[in-house]
């Protein structure tokens, strides 16, 4: 693996699920705090400051740490009822290997049901509803959940390796939702640390995205920025059953984000990253989503407002235990925002508004 898979491996395989980030927090750290001045705000998320040659503009670049996954809520017997954290569709949690991180350690299980096998055909049928689900973590006899030092309030995460698929251009792992965002901020900041920038750089991972854009909140008061880029996943649309025309597809370069629920975003800043990447011969792609959102959604109501746009990186089977992404999606991604950020002078940010 090159650096940057070994990147991903190391960024995907950790487990931080919302309201539980610390790891990635300490992996951002890592890696930036060589070049960045660090800081944590309140409620856990990564702010990594990079000066330039003037403290304004203040250039947010934003993506959230959290990944998808669950929460203890309860015990039945020997087996441990959850709770959701983020967007799941049911039935890809049934067979799903985890781990419950408590403050004895981890405790490994699986996400399961009754049997299939004792079924009626009605209820075989059916998707089993999330309720019904629970985590066997391999007790038996009288043995109890509590024995093995798991809490109500633990975070559950969901397993998967790292792995380069065939012909090493695609990648398959968990949490690309949002660690692919979280290593295009330390990425994008390596290769800046060294240029002059007109502005100050903040580069920030954010926490509890999954479950309401909290993160976004506190952190776009921490740094009151001028100007911030959202970086996310998008949902790749190159699938069987896809709309006709769909354009959000592996390799076609970085998706731009025209609209979704909760930001229409500055047009202006939209034509900047475009004239940028037409002139620096970069692949990019429109995308709309009607529904969800990102940081992006409140960062730029921060304060009297905030222009704003989301970049993008098309990945396959978001919100499920694997997804898939295509490297050079991610390559164009960085650098579309290191050219775009290099230019980025108050002059420039002053006519967005």
């Amino acid at each position: 693996m090159d650096r940057i898979e070994e990147l991903m491996r190391e960024f995907t395989e950790a487990m931080g699920v919302s309201g539980a980030e610390a790891e990635i927090f300490d992996l951002m750290e890592k890696h930036l705090s060589s070049i960045a001045v660090v800081e944590k705000d309140r409620l856990g998320s990564f702010i990594g400051k990079l000066a330039g040659k003037s403290e304004r503009p203040r250039v947010m670049l934003a993506a959230h740490m959290d990944e998808v996954g669950f929460m203890v809520s309860h015990f039945t017997g020997k087996y441990i009822r959850f709770n959701p954290l983020g967007g799941w569709w049911f039935p890809q949690m049934l067979g799903l290997p985890v781990r419950i991180l408590t403050a004895r350690g981890d405790v490994p299980g699986v996400i399961a049901s009754k049997s299939p096998f004792i079924m009626e055909r009605e209820e075989r049928d059916k998707t089993i509803p999330a309720k019904d689900l629970f985590i066997d973590v391999g007790l038996t006899g009288k043995q109890k959940p509590e024995s093995l030092g798991v809490k109500p309030g633990d975070p559950v995460v969901p397993v998967f390796p790292f792995t380069v698929l065939g012909g090493k251009k695609t990648y398959m792992a968990k949490a690309w939702d949002n660690r692919i965002g979280c290593l295009a901020v330390v990425e994008v900041m390596r290769r800046l640390k060294k240029t002059s920038l007109p502005g100050t750089l903040y580069g920030v991972g954010t926490v509890q995205e999954e479950v309401g854009i909290r993160g976004a909140v506190t952190s776009g008061h921490s740094v009151k920025p001028d100007v911030c880029f959202t970086v996310d996943v998008n949902i790749a649309l190159d699938l069987p059953g896809s709309p006709e025309g769909s354009t959000e597809k592996l390799g076609d370069g970085v998706s731009i984000c025209i609209y979704d629920a909760t930001l229409i975003p500055n047009v202006k800043l939209r034509d900047l990253v475009i004239e940028v990447a037409e002139k620096k011969k970069i692949p990019y792609h429109f995308s709309s989503v009607p529904f969800g959102g990102t940081d992006g959604g409140r960062i730029h109501l921060n304060e009297a407002g905030v222009p704003t746009l989301v970049i993008a990186i098309p990945t396959r089977y978001i919100h499920s235990p694997a997804g898939i992404l295509c490297r050079k999606d991610f390559d164009n991604t960085v650098k579309l925002l290191v050219e775009v950020i290099k230019i980025l002078d108050q002059k420039k940010v002053e006519k967005l508004a």
